[in-house]
């Protein structure tokens, strides 16, 4: 029985179903996210792929490309111990040709790079002219992997930064509204602050997955105030450039 919950828990962990709520302190947010790529991913379905900070590939599977190329740093707050990286770079130059690749994936990455204009024209670069970047990051969260947490942008910030590099918004999407935001905050909170490390599975079940339901029920019935949320993801392409 403990193996399978361990393993039920290990499976709602970043691409959570709605059964997820049971055992996912954090569904709120992952659910959201997950649900983000998916919509996005259905355009990422030939040639090759870079995922930047790429960690374990939680959203692999999402992408039906030809080749998948997972890019991380060694300055982490973070163990990379089991987790699935096929190139590790200095946080600086990404080691790949220019207009290298035909799309771009980031998941939660940037907001752990202090040089993010430096960055961002580094993807720019290796990505192909026309290819497309899909991003998500916290505008909303407590701070994490530590000391390596730098920034939160809100989506307007985030927007000036990817056009002032080269890249047109294609769409864009705050993942959750006041609402949602409020009660995943206080769910994470009881669940790192307050729950002891021994009863936390089963106060999930009793205490938290209630609290996220009720918030997401809410969310549905009260105003739909976007101004306080969790997370942005963007879709962009990069804007041809002349060939000189």
């Amino acid at each position: 029985m403990k193996k399978f919950i361990k393993n039920f828990k290990a499976s709602q962990d970043f691409k959570p179903s709605f059964f997820g709520i049971l055992v996912n302190p954090y569904f709120i947010v992952r659910y959201n996210i997950f649900k983000g790529i998916k919509k996005f991913s259905s355009d990422f379905n030939k040639g090759s792929l870079l995922d930047f900070g790429c960690g374990s590939k939680p959203y692999e599977s999402l992408f039906k490309v030809e080749k998948y190329i997972g890019l991380d740093t060694n300055q982490s707050g973070h163990s990379h111990k089991n987790e699935k990286i096929d190139v590790l770079y200095d946080g600086k130059k990404i080691p790949f040709d220019d207009n290298h690749f035909d799309y771009i994936f980031s998941s939660e990455v940037l907001e752990h790079v202090f040089n993010i204009d430096e960055i961002i024209s580094e993807l720019n670069r290796v990505l192909k002219n026309d290819g497309k970047i899909l991003i998500t990051l916290p505008f909303v969260w407590g701070e994490h992997e530590q000391p390596y947490d730098y920034a939160r942008y809100t989506s307007f910030g985030l927007k000036n930064i990817l056009e002032n590099n080269g890249f047109e918004i294609i769409d864009h999407i705050k993942t959750t509204n006041f609402i949602e935001t409020i009660f995943q905050s206080l769910t994470a909170y009881l669940y790192h602050s307050i729950i002891p490390k021994g009863l936390k599975t089963f106060l999930t079940l009793i205490l938290i997955a209630p609290i996220n339901l009720l918030g997401i029920i809410l969310g549905k019935i009260l105003p739909n105030d976007k101004t306080f949320y969790l997370n942005n993801i963007f879709l962009c392409k990069k804007k041809k450039t002349l060939e000189v």
